[in-house]
């Protein structure tokens, strides 16, 4: 990170980003090209070792699922509280923002109980709500995808004259 006075170390404020942000954009590589798609997400945390897991959702079939079989590194970005602020000149206008940037792998979960898991996940960061149930022939319409984060960074940029 170039800017090491927008990075933000405290976890607590990192675990919150990750709890209250909508979507996120998953970034893969096919063959060399980049692509890059908007998803909602579920978190939870490794109970054996603490990494983030992150749980996406989507169809059986499609262009993302054929790059993650071929290639399942992956990268991501997040953000919230995002707005433009003006500055007297051109170059003092900008934007505030709070971000995560992270990579890893992502892997097709075939599990049962790990996709209602994962499904239960998504709708808590939905809507809060942590109080749905799935079946096996709920989850049996819909793949999920699972990112393992091997690496997580979070910056902020506050309006200016307020902390930078």
């Amino acid at each position: 990170m170039r800017r090491r006075d927008r990075e933000i170390t405290d976890q607590n404020q990192i675990q919150d980003i990750l709890s209250t942000c909508s979507y996120l954009h998953l970034g893969l590589s096919d063959d060399g090209m980049p692509y890059v798609v908007p998803l909602n997400y579920g978190l939870i945390k490794d109970k054996t070792d603490g990494h983030y897991i992150i749980y996406l959702h989507g169809a059986h079939e499609g262009r993302k699922l054929d790059i993650i079989k071929k290639n399942p590194n992956c990268c991501f970005t997040m953000e919230r509280n995002v707005a433009p602020f003006e500055g007297r000149m051109a170059c003092q206008h900008g934007m505030v923002y709070e971000s995560i940037m992270g990579f890893g792998q992502v892997s097709i979960v075939d599990n049962p109980e790990e996709k209602m898991l994962a499904l239960s996940a998504l709708m808590k960061t939905q809507t809060g709500r942590y109080d749905f149930q799935f079946d096996e022939r709920m989850v049996s319409i819909v793949t999920v995808m699972r990112i393992d984060v091997s690496e997580l960074t979070a910056k902020q940029r506050p309006l200016p004259g307020r902390g930078e």
